[in-house]
């Protein structure tokens, strides 16, 4: 779901809240979500847990047809890698799935090599250097 996020769908963002330590999740899910409010935290309704969502600045516009503001939220299922490590997402992950540490207000976020479940090549390891996919 990543690369069906359209940068104008989410440039009126002005922080992300986390939930949970970012630092010990190799990925979370990121969904947009019609929600009642531009800020505060969102209702959770899915399977699993909410580990961080965005609020959005004043001139972020309500949809015509239904009233809600189109919000992220991150998020996990029971079955994902950091539940479960040797599970179905051992050396892979979800499609809507990215690297915590590429997110940022009105940046999309990116799957990596860490968040694919497979480790850096030596030399990228070296380096310091872990490459979006």
């Amino acid at each position: 779901m990543s690369s069906l996020i359209a940068e104008d769908e989410i440039s009126h963002e002005t922080e992300l809240v986390w939930l949970e330590d970012i630092d010990s999740l190799d990925y979370v899910r990121q969904s947009l979500d019609r929600l009642p409010t531009r800020r505060g935290r969102p209702p959770y309704h899915r399977d699993g847990r909410m580990v961080g969502y965005a609020l959005l600045g004043a001139t972020a516009k309500p949809s015509r047809q239904s009233g809600t503001f189109r919000r992220r939220v991150f998020w996990l299922l029971p079955h994902d890698r950091d539940s479960v490590p040797d599970g179905l997402y051992a050396k892979s992950a979800p499609a809507e799935a990215v690297d915590p540490h590429t997110l940022a207000p009105r940046t999309k976020g990116y799957k990596t090599e860490r968040s694919e479940g497979g480790p850096p090549s030596s030399a990228m390891q070296q380096l310091g250097i872990t490459l979006p996919l």
